[in-house]
């Protein structure tokens, strides 16, 4: 379980494993195992276990959703794309969380936020089906008023911004408006009561701003953690990145940050 108690001033690292399971599968080995990693995970402080089943089950496999799904002591995240395939996995697996994404094959991770206007009865229906069979449902999209608006509508309860922008900004005037952008999401989606998480391209050295967000509940955050692990060990890599965040939120919460 996590280390840190639930407080005002707490926000929550959600430990994705997938590139554990890069690893396994470049020499296609049962090691590293991600469901290890994942139970080691919480015990160093992580609030939830994330893990995306692609449709090409390129890292994580369904026998890894499903061996997993019962050891958990937080909360399985599943990240999956909005197919028949798709959801009729999530639905049996039960996960506490889908959060539903965009997919292309091609593309190395995901490149951007699911168009939830764009493509509103599928995503409300698939918000339904999940919510049906105890499911709550995430949304990663933009933080864009029009999709925040969306997934509201199409019934999720929560959202995940995606912070790939801001990550990838080829300088600070970029990430200070890519960085506003999410502030403005975070406050659009607080507004219509749902739960902000944020994600996606975060690492030791950026984390800070978006961590210090009020507002932001959680975020999702594997492949910097799984690369800091091969010099610092995996437990260490989880509590410095949970650590630094928690202190990116204390601070700024104490006037420290902006």
């Amino acid at each position: 379980m996590s280390f840190f108690l639930t407080t005002p001033t707490a926000i929550d690292l959600g430990v994705n494993i997938d590139h554990v399971a890069t690893l396994r599968n470049a020499r296609g080995t049962s090691y590293p195992d991600p469901i290890r990693a994942a139970l080691a995970a919480e015990e160093a402080g992580a609030d939830a276990i994330t893990l995306h089943l692609r449709e090409d089950r390129r890292h994580i496999v369904d026998a890894d959703v499903r061996k997993l799904r019962p050891l958990l002591k937080t909360r399985m995240n599943l990240e999956c794309a909005v197919t028949a395939e798709m959801l009729d996995i999530a639905c049996e697996v039960r996960p506490h969380d889908a959060c539903l994404v965009p997919e292309k094959r091609e593309e190395l991770t995901t490149e951007g936020g699911l168009d939830v206007a764009g493509h509103f009865e599928a995503v409300r229906a698939a918000c339904k089906q999940l919510a049906d069979v105890g499911v709550r449902v995430s949304l990663f999209i933009d933080p864009d008023e029009t999709q925040i608006r969306a997934a509201h509508e199409a019934g999720a309860p929560v959202i995940e911004l995606h912070t790939g922008r801001y990550a990838e900004a080829h300088d600070e005037a970029e990430q200070q408006r890519e960085y506003e952008r999410i502030v403005a999401g975070v406050q659009a989606g607080a507004q219509l009561g749902l739960k902000v998480n944020a994600g996606h391209g975060l690492h030791y050295t950026n984390v800070q701003q978006i961590a210090a967000i009020d507002g932001i509940v959680e975020l999702n955050i594997g492949h910097a953690i799984v690369a800091h692990a091969i010099f610092a060990g995996w437990d260490n890599a989880v509590r410095e990145m949970k650590a630094i965040m928690v202190a990116a939120r204390v601070a700024a919460l104490h006037g420290g940050t902006r």
